[in-house]
């Protein structure tokens, strides 16, 4: 009886080591499941891809029919003339505010199109357009925009400031481009088609020299606010944006 008790107890220890082991190992893809879906649910879907809910025209109470949704994308159809030519223009805006952030969207330009991504936009009655508080993304034909412009105001530059690489992955008129824009506290990335094309920090002298010989000291609330709505530009040309989903950081 005394070794079959002894049996037993090492076939129980056994047992128990084996048991622990296995629930380790079970909790473990349990909790990378969980971490997945955690990380998927931290995305925040801007567009639903029926109406345009959580969207407004800045400055106005009214969208119209500038922007409409269309095959499950967002439309800027380009009607009207340049941004602020008329009170049915004006830049598509979030009616939520963020400060840091990393925003992802696709977006397609007809030839000759001018647009951009706009973010830490405050609205204000006496400013006439999104981009005099907001920075911007720019989206461009680099090709076919019929006046001539710097390598800052091409597709994927900070506008007017940072040059996007010159050798950045930019489809043409008609296809499809994924951008990527991350803030948190004054770091800036611009990713375009997987490939990181801008980077810069808000706080560094290099920042503060490329302001000085931009044109936003025309525009003394540009760049001053570090919350405010994420913008889709009005520059009157047609433009499609879709699968837009943003994480605050």
């Amino acid at each position: 009886m005394k070794k079959q008790s002894i049996k037993f107890l090492i076939f129980s220890i056994v047992a128990v080591i084996t048991l622990s082991i296995m629930s380790g190992c079970c909790d473990e893809k349990k909790s990378g499941v969980t971490d997945e879906a955690k990380a998927e649910s931290e995305w925040i879907s801007l567009f639903d891809g029926q109406t345009l809910d959580g969207w407004k025209r800045y400055n106005a109470d009214e969208i119209t029919d500038l922007w409409i949704v269309e095959d499950g994308m967002i439309l800027c159809n380009g009607k009207g003339g340049d941004e602020g030519a008329g009170q049915a223009r004006g830049s598509l805006i979030t009616k939520s505010q963020f400060d840091n952030f990393e925003l992802v969207l696709d977006w397609k330009i007809t030839t000759g199109a001018n647009s951009g991504i706009l973010y830490h936009i405050v609205e204000k009655p006496e400013l006439a357009h999104a981009y005099e508080t907001g920075v911007e993304y720019q989206l461009l034909d680099d090709v076919g925009f019929p006046s001539p412009v710097t390598e800052a105001q091409k597709a994927a530059s900070a506008y007017d400031m940072y040059p996007a690489s010159a050798d950045k992955p930019l489809n043409p008129p008609g296809e499809w481009n994924s951008s990527k824009l991350i803030y948190n506290n004054g770091h800036v990335e611009h990713w375009l088609n997987g490939e990181k094309v801008v980077e810069y920090d808000e706080s560094s002298e290099d920042w503060k020299a490329r302001y000085d010989e931009s044109k936003w000291g025309e525009y003394p609330q540009w760049g001053q606010y570090k919350k405010g709505a994420i913008g889709l530009q009005d520059h009157g040309g047609k433009i499609w944006f879709k699968d837009i989903k943003i994480k605050k950081l």
